[in-house]
């Protein structure tokens, strides 16, 4: 089928292109990246950790518009879209979970508080678990994904909370480094070596989410099968 050639290419081309992307964006953090003076060698986490948050609300935009675009046209492979993406977002939101505890434990000398920005992270976290949940076990497929959809696009309202929440609220959690108003900003090494390894995980996304689609695809005709058999 076409469609299955087009998700065979575009895997195979991403796998190129974010392999050397991968190779070149490690050398930046470890090598070329200077260290940062007051925190040391543990803020290059930065570089895996915020790039991990930009996907992650990338992926569950990505199922926001393709839950509504399914209740819209009731095309399942819509469904199967959001799907796959909030998978790969629930992926990059447990690397954001795990990379943060590990940068604030010698900066803040805890592990976790109950800030606002952690806070509604992984109250981001549970809400897509249980979208996954929803959508695996409520028995029959349409009923399954249109409940999931309106769930997803409820859900997604705590994406912009989660980004907005340290302009918000004080918290423990560091101020914007890019955006954030006059007295931030970085570097300019720092800057490149964000902006590249922002790049990086983008290509690294788009190619789990062929990877993953491609492997929907296939289950969805082997089911389609298993139905004509069962009626032949």
């Amino acid at each position: 089928m076409p469609h299955d050639r087009n998700l065979e290419r575009w895997t195979t081309r991403f796998v190129y292109v974010t392999t050397i992307l991968m190779i070149v964006n490690l050398y930046n953090i470890f090598i070329f990246v200077p260290t940062e003076a007051s925190m040391g060698i543990i803020q290059r986490i930065f570089y895996f950790h915020v790039p991990s948050a930009f996907i992650a609300f990338l992926a569950f935009g990505v199922t926001f518009v393709y839950s509504i675009l399914f209740l819209a046209k009731r095309k399942m492979w819509h469904d199967r879209v959001a799907y796959c993406s909030a998978e790969i977002g629930i992926i990059f939101t447990t690397i954001v979970l795990t990379t943060g505890p590990i940068w604030a434990r010698p900066v803040w000398n805890t592990w976790w508080t109950w800030d606002a920005r952690l806070t509604s992270t992984l109250v981001l976290w549970f809400i897509y678990i249980g979208y996954m949940m929803l959508r695996s076990y409520t028995g029959e497929e349409q009923r399954g994904a249109r409940f999931a959809a309106v769930f997803a696009i409820i859900g997604f309202v705590d994406v912009p909370i989660v980004y907005m929440a340290n302009r918000l609220w004080r918290t423990l959690h560091p101020q914007p480094v890019m955006f954030g108003g006059s007295d931030s900003g970085l570097n300019p090494t720092m800057r490149y070596v964000l902006f590249f390894s922002m790049l990086t995980f983008l290509g690294l996304y788009l190619f789990l989410l062929f990877y993953r689609l491609r492997v929907e695809r296939v289950r969805l005709e082997l089911n389609e099968i298993k139905r004509e058999m069962a009626y032949s």
